[in-house]
Parts: structure tokens; sequence; C-alpha cells
């Protein structure tokens, strides 16, 4: 799972980046609206000629219906094959051969597409976008062959990955109701039987301009920028008929659960998760603070008492991230050092809570956590992409100006704030205990990787 943990880590990084001040302050934002219900943001910064144009929709795995996990995500991928206007794969030629970079991702709660072109030609992705919006072919041959690539994405990432594996398996019992619970990717026999029919039906009902909003940062004159996104998005309809977003809530969890995953391992690996509230809740700024004073670096709690000193693991980490539109889950990893099982783990990590619990974090263990946040939040200024990611992912959890009390509410944290977080969320009958239990590796297979080692 390091894959996973690695983008649990990045989503932990960019709760900690955000730059409210930055963005309100010397570089406004400017909004619009287009009657089809389109929204805009564009933000001016002259630094480079450079720009970055961001296309957000309203869309991700937790609005699938039943038996169609990763639909979401495969729409993406069709996203790049193609309209009667430009053929499959074009999109991303037309962008690279204007010296431009583009890229797209499916999370829980969203799906963004994103390029980045020198300013003077940002009408290019302008006009793509507004194209595939509306025309998206869709071609049933192409729809079986990505349908293969993402199975075999599923395969490679996740059922031969134990440590992936492991946290699908936390996340399915953690969320008894939330759609939390399915992954993005999602499940094999769902993903097996998406028809183009079925693609078709989420595209309709999901991809239109009342369900997105775009983005744009950099070089840019806001008013020209608005009479090409006018002129591109202006004639698309909206859906209109959508039905109100509605999502099962999570019911209170009253015991601890567990999971156990046998695989071929090389050591034996330990997640726990706890429910927890997501931004804009007060909680969540000590939420932050907590998940970095217990594993930001080298001189974090975790690594210094389970790497360290124990030496019971190799490797842990605590990640937060409260960019979701419901409230999600605290995590709690490690792997196992060389002869150390799950258990040791497990209860190493859950004396590092009680410790938190029984006694609070210095002021200054704090103050340095909350140095280190802001230090990261400037040093992110300059990207002109990450400036609209940031605004883009709070538009998506309740509106782009919660940037504004979020460096507050960090700044505001204290070390009897983050005592009482920990006291609060992290309950051991409140926990999901995730741990892999490594299995032999089969003979037959270690001959066949050496007969292949040999051959190369």
């Amino acid at each position: 799972m390091k894959s996973q943990r690695i983008f649990m880590m990045l989503c932990m990084l960019v709760a900690a980046v955000l730059m409210p001040l930055a963005v309100s302050a010397t570089e406004p934002v400017h909004e619009y609206a287009l009657p089809n219900g389109l929204k805009v943001f564009i933000i001016e910064d002259r630094k480079a000629p450079l720009a970055t144009f961001q296309i957000w929709y309203r869309v991700g795995s937790i609005d699938e219906p039943a038996g169609k996990t990763g639909i979401s995500h495969l729409l993406e991928h069709m996203m790049f094959k193609g309209t009667p206007k430009y053929g499959s794969k074009v999109f991303s030629n037309i962008i690279q051969r204007n010296g431009g970079s583009d890229n797209a991702f499916t999370t829980k709660d969203y799906t963004m597409y994103f390029q980045t072109i020198a300013s003077d030609r940002i009408g290019i992705p302008i006009a793509l976008e507004a194209d595939r919006m509306k025309n998206l072919l869709l071609d049933p041959k192409e729809t079986v062959s990505e349908r293969d690539v993402v199975m075999e994405e599923r395969r490679m990432r996740y059922d031969n990955e134990p440590q992936s594996q492991l946290y699908e398996d936390v996340l399915a019992i953690a969320f008894k109701a939330h759609p939390y619970r399915n992954p993005v990717i999602g499940w094999m026999s769902d993903i097996r039987h998406i028809s183009r029919d079925d693609l078709s039906a989420h595209y309709r009902r999901y991809y239109a301009p009342d369900n997105a909003f775009i983005f744009v940062s950099g070089d840019v004159d806001p008013k020209k920028i608005m009479e090409e996104i006018r002129r591109e998005f202006g004639p698309i309809p909206a859906f209109g008929k959508r039905l109100a977003k509605t999502i099962t809530e999570e019911p209170m969890q009253s015991g601890q659960r567990r999971v156990v995953l046998k695989k071929e391992a090389e050591v034996p690996y330990v997640m726990i998760a706890f429910p927890v509230p997501s931004l804009p809740h007060e909680d969540s700024y000590a939420l932050e603070v907590l998940s970095a004073i217990l594993s930001d670096g080298k001189s974090s709690r975790l690594y210094r008492s389970l790497v360290y000193e124990q030496r019971v693991a190799i490797e842990s980490s605590a990640n937060y991230s409260g960019l979701h539109r419901s409230p999600y889950l605290f995590f709690l990893d490690a792997v196992a050092a060389p002869g150390k099982d799950g258990a040791a783990v497990e209860a190493a990590l859950f004396a590092e809570i009680d410790r938190i619990q029984r006694e609070a974090p210095s002021a200054r263990e704090v103050e340095k956590v909350k140095n280190r946040i802001e230090a990261m939040f400037v040093f992110a200024q300059d990207s002109n992409y990450s400036r609209a990611l940031y605004c883009g992912m709070f538009e998506i959890i309740g509106g782009w100006r919660l940037l504004d009390s979020y460096l507050e509410g960090v700044r505001s944290v204290t070390p009897e704030m983050v005592q009482k977080a920990a006291r609060k969320y992290l309950i051991a009958d409140k926990s999901t205990v995730g741990t892999l239990d490594p299995l032999e590796k089969k003979s037959g297979k270690q001959e066949v990787s050496s007969q292949k080692q040999g051959v190369r």
C-alpha cells in the first residue's frame, strides 16, 4: 500500500499548504456565472507568461449508482477518446504540440481536468474542454478497450498490492452505509459490466455546465478570458433535471471493527482508521495539527517511538485531510520491522494515541508544526496550478472563500485543543483496525521469478 500511503500523505500536504491570504488579498478571485449555471473563477497573476485552466465536475465515486462503482473514473478515461471534431487522443496531442501539459483525476468527491499552457494559447484548452463537455463520442469499441485498461489498472494497483487491498478492506468496513466505502477505481465485477449506455447516461447527467465550475489562474486578462469562455461554453444547455444529491449519512459506530487480510507479503502491516469531521468543522484544524505532530518527519512521535526507539516498525504515519464533502477518516499505519508481528505494531500505535490523550503536546511542539504549515503555505504561492487547485477543492466542500478562514483556524490551535481532539475522536471502540498477515511466498512463484531474472 505504499502508493496509497503516499497518496494519503499528499492529501495531508494539500491541506497543509493552502494559502488563503495570498489568493484573496494580493491576487483576488474574479467570479462570473453564465446563464446555463457554469461558474467561472479567474485569478490574475502576471509573474510569468503561463496559465492553468481547470474544469471541475461535481461528481465522484460517492455519486455512483449501485452496481456501477468506478463509472466516474472510467468516464474520465473516456473523455480522452475523442469527439466528432477531435479523434481519440487528439486532445492531449494538441495541448502538447502547443507546449502545454494536461491531465485529469477522479476522487471520491469530484473529477477535475486541467491544462497548463502559454497564456497566449489559453483559448485552446477552453475550446477543447467545451467540445468534449457536449460532444463526447463514447465509441463502443473504445469503451470495451478502455474498460480493459481500467481493469488491469485495478489488478496492478490493488488486487496485486496487499497494502492497497487492506486499505480497501478498511474503508469497506469503516463505512457501513456511506458510499465512501467504495473504491474510486470501482470493484472489479462492476467495472466489467459498465456499458457504453451506462457511461452515456452518467455523462449526460453530470457533465453539464450547471454541475461544473472553471478556475483559470495565471497571466490572463479576466475580461478577455470570459469572452472566450462565454463563446465556447455559453451555448451548452444546462442539464436542469438533475435530482438533488442525497448521500446516506453514516450511522454512529459503537464498537471496534476489525479485518485481517492474509496475503503473500514480506512483513505485517497495520492500519487504524477513526471517523472524524471534515472542513470547515471547528475540530478539523486541531486534527490536522495532531496528524503532523504524530508523523511529520523523523522527529515526529510515531517515527521516533516506533521506528527509532522501539524498532517495532520500519515505517509509520498518521494522515488526515479535511477536504471531503462528508466526514471521513483519520488514519494511522505502520509497516512492521522484520521479526515483529502485527499485534506489536498495533499496540505501539494505540500507545502513542494514549500518550497524547493523557499528556497534551508541548507548546513548542505545536508551534513547530504550525510554523511548518505556514512555511509550506508560503512556498506554494508561486504555482498557478496549485493556487487554482486549492481554491477548487474548497469550492467543492462549500465555497472557495473558506480559504480565508483556513490559516486563521490552524494558527488558533493550542496544545489543549490537540489533546481534546485526540480524546474526542481517536477512541478504540470507534476504530477500524486492519492487519495484513503475510503468507509465505509460494516456491513455484519464486522459481519463476528466478528464471525470469536469468533470462534478463
